[in-house]
């Protein structure tokens, strides 16, 4: 059972990872309606991303967009988790003391496992050997898909895109530079 912490904004009751507050584990975006190339439903039940992420720096540390390549791999490109589910499972695992950054470059940080999260995993080892099995399963049924780099590319290119326009009014230079750029990618595409 995983106890009441003090969050950096706000209260988040834990629970066990199958139940409680959220569906377990805090936060349970990742459960909500992601779904796979091929609409195959969820691709984590409630709370697995936070084993699949706490396991995956057990590995080795690692930054959260590593942890999205990462992830979107082991799938076989059949789904790739959000910065915006990742980043918040990362504090949140900070949060409960079972991860910890290991290295800082700037606004980088690399995460590894603690000792409380290793004993977490290990208490936990069936739950996740069936989420890792399941993963394995996915990537096995979506394979002949799109290249998993070529989806990560395109949702960084969508994010970059998303949050420049949302910075505020573009003028004509930065406007043009950036449809230039569109084009010469897409022109570089086409001849790929």
């Amino acid at each position: 059972m995983f106890h009441h912490k003090r969050g950096r904004d706000h209260d988040r009751h834990i629970a066990h990872p199958r139940g409680g507050r959220f569906g377990g584990f805090g936060l349970g975006h990742e459960g909500r309606g992601h779904r796979g190339r091929h609409g195959g439903g969820r691709v984590f039940d409630q709370g697995d991303l936070r084993w699949v992420i706490l396991r995956l720096i057990s590995e080795k540390p690692t930054h959260g967009y590593e942890l999205i390549k990462a992830i979107e791999e082991r799938l076989g490109g059949a789904y790739s988790p959000s910065p915006g589910v990742v980043y918040p499972t990362l504090t949140l695992l900070e949060d409960l003391g079972y991860a910890a950054v290991v290295q800082s470059e700037g606004a980088r940080k690399a995460y590894g496992v603690t000792a409380e999260g290793a004993k977490a995993l290990a208490d936990n080892l069936a739950t996740v050997d069936a989420i890792f099995q399941r993963i394995a399963s996915v990537a096995e049924r979506s394979g002949g898909g799109p290249a998993p780099q070529v989806i990560r590319a395109m949702e960084n290119l969508r994010t970059a895109l998303r949050l420049k326009l949302e910075a505020g009014r573009l003028n004509e230079t930065q406007v043009a530079g950036i449809a230039h750029t569109l084009d010469e990618a897409a022109k570089a595409i086409e001849q790929a």
